[in-house]
């Protein structure tokens, strides 16, 4: 994609939006609007339709766990924005809820200028923000096989993967890279980058970070454990 992406950002600090907008706007980034609570980022991504939402998880009222929820569970017909999740604080219990909900990753706020604007540009081109041991350590911590089944993503039947993509899946949620699977597997990295994406298609997934929380919900990999019940 050659046009500047677009963004909305979403925090109920107006020093935060500021800030993050003078760096975005440094790097040829496009802030298209700026919301202080859930319902405003709502409205705004709606109205603006913009590629990136920058959404800080704890605001007053509507927090952004519900936003993004509310934002990619109903797109009103126009492009799902991929939507990067800010903490204060690593591993924090709601940024593993929000990867539930379909973010496609997360920042803590003192991230520096230039991770920022690449963070920003990443999740644009469809790929996940997390390096895969991140999101790992994030799931180890908080996914739960007693979950409620009400509240589990829809994403659960691996049924449809075949026996490679299983063992694909399961490598990429402990955290490989890809030319560590592709070293692993005795494949070329496009060839990786082939199985990644018809995991992603047949899971209806919107990128790596997702694929992980799936891994280790369906059981696929045990969190804390240093492999899954496929590899015992």
């Amino acid at each position: 994609m050659s046009e500047a992406p677009r963004v909305v950002i979403a925090d109920d600090q107006a020093l935060v939006r500021t800030g993050f907008r003078m760096i975005l706007a440094a790097d040829g980034i496009d802030v298209v609007a700026e919301a202080a609570d859930g319902d405003e980022a709502v409205a705004a991504v709606a109205r603006t339709r913009p590629d990136v939402v920058l959404m800080d998880v704890r605001m007053p009222g509507t927090d952004g766990l519900e936003a993004t929820r509310r934002i990619l569970g109903d797109p009103g017909g126009g492009p799902v924005p991929r939507i990067l999740d800010l903490t204060t604080y690593d591993l924090d219990r709601y940024v593993y809820a929000a990867l539930r909900a379909g973010a496609s990753g997360f920042l803590l706020k003192d991230v520096t200028p230039e991770h920022l604007a690449a963070a920003v540009r990443l999740v644009r081109e469809g790929d996940a923000l997390l390096a895969p041991s991140i999101t790992r350590r994030l799931v180890e911590r908080f996914a739960s096989p007693a979950a409620d089944p009400a509240t589990a993503p829809v994403h659960r039947d691996l049924a449809a993967l075949t026996p490679r993509e299983r063992e694909v899946l399961q490598a990429l949620a402990r955290g490989r890279s890809n030319a560590e699977l592709a070293a692993r597997f005795q494949l070329s990295e496009a060839t990786v980058k082939t199985h990644v994406a018809r995991i992603l298609s047949k899971l209806r997934l919107r990128d790596r970070a997702q694929a992980v929380v799936v891994a280790y919900e369906t059981g696929l990999v045990a969190p804390g454990s240093g492999a899954g019940p496929a590899e015992r």
